[in-house]
């Protein structure tokens, strides 16, 4: 009986060992992603660019400046990803808008040298990227949809190869700073043409509104990640100092949690009509979007945080 027991102990050892094994040689597949950001005027963009990084289950393919000067955007980024000690991923420069809003980090952005090429185009090279992996490719859109109706102006078709897109943007029953009235949101009446092309488009869209974003870095938690002393909460902390404001809202970030683990923003089926002031209205009609109506802050942080502040990556 010992021998038995021993023979069977040894053989479940190394049945599972194999499993292991299997696992190691056979990991999940990444999900591939294209990031759509404005990032150089609020905060939030830099943190959720952050949380991407530091995401293994993302292979960020490309990361595309959008809204606004997108060749200082663009040099902003390369500053970022080379000063925080980033994966190099492709820099692509969107398309440029006027605005009169305020780019808080242009000192950061003007300490990257002038390329010594131009910046490939955002939006031709996102649909080949779209093109080699149709119907893989998640795109998070936390900026105003300038580049996203630009894509689908240049080619419909492949735009709808997209496996879905995650938005930061809308307000459905809540406002800015959690206020009990909704209200035009940035993203989406910077550019609302575009807004409805996107929501007209047919692509799988997960929208996260004001409603589920108000996710405040108190002083506590800031005082948590400017003093961690890493190359990427080092950069973190010198961009928070450019914007110059006192307590970030990490809206954007949220978008890329969700893409990553959903169960920190629950949806509803919803269909979303945009009127003139580019406010997202709940209509009738078949549901054109998934919308985060609420969620936790407590479980966010609790599942930001130590990534960002993972010991690995510096």
């Amino acid at each position: 009986m010992l021998v038995r027991h021993v023979l069977t102990s040894a053989a479940l050892g190394l049945l599972l060992a194999g499993g292991h094994l299997a696992a190691a040689q056979h990991p999940v597949p990444k999900q591939k992603v294209i990031i759509d950001t404005d990032i150089g005027d609020d905060i939030d963009d830099a943190f959720a660019l952050a949380l991407a990084f530091r995401s293994p289950e993302l292979q960020i393919l490309q990361i595309d400046s959008a809204y606004g000067d997108t060749h200082l955007r663009a040099r902003l980024l390369e500053h970022f990803l080379h000063d925080a000690s980033l994966l190099p991923v492709p820099v692509a420069q969107g398309v440029v808008t006027h605005t009169t809003n305020l780019f808080t980090q242009r000192v950061y952005a003007e300490q990257q040298t002038e390329p010594s090429r131009p910046y490939a185009d955002a939006i031709g090279t996102s649909l080949d990227l779209i093109r080699k992996s149709p119907g893989e490719i998640t795109l998070i859109a936390i900026a105003p949809l300038s580049n996203i109706g630009a894509m689908i102006d240049r080619d419909p078709a492949t735009f709808r190869k997209l496996k879905r897109v995650v938005l930061m943007g809308g307000s459905i029953h809540r406002g800015y700073n959690d206020s009990k009235t909704p209200e035009p949101e940035w993203n989406i009446k910077m550019d609302i043409g575009s807004a409805r092309k996107l929501f007209a488009s047919g692509v799988p869209i997960f929208v996260m509104p004001l409603d589920a974003t108000n996710l405040k870095l108190d002083d506590a938690k800031r005082q948590q990640v400017f003093s961690h002393g890493s190359h990427l909460t080092d950069q973190l902390a010198i961009l928070y100092k450019e914007w110059g404001q006192p307590t970030p809202t990490l809206f954007d970030a949220m978008a890329v949690a969700y893409a990553i683990n959903p169960a920190l923003c629950p949806t509803t089926p919803l269909h979303l009509s945009i009127d003139d002031r580019g406010m997202t209205i709940p209509s009738d009609g078949a549901p054109n979007a998934q919308v985060c109506l609420n969620s936790s802050s407590d479980a966010f942080f609790h599942f930001y945080l130590p990534r960002l502040l993972a010991p690995s990556g510096n």
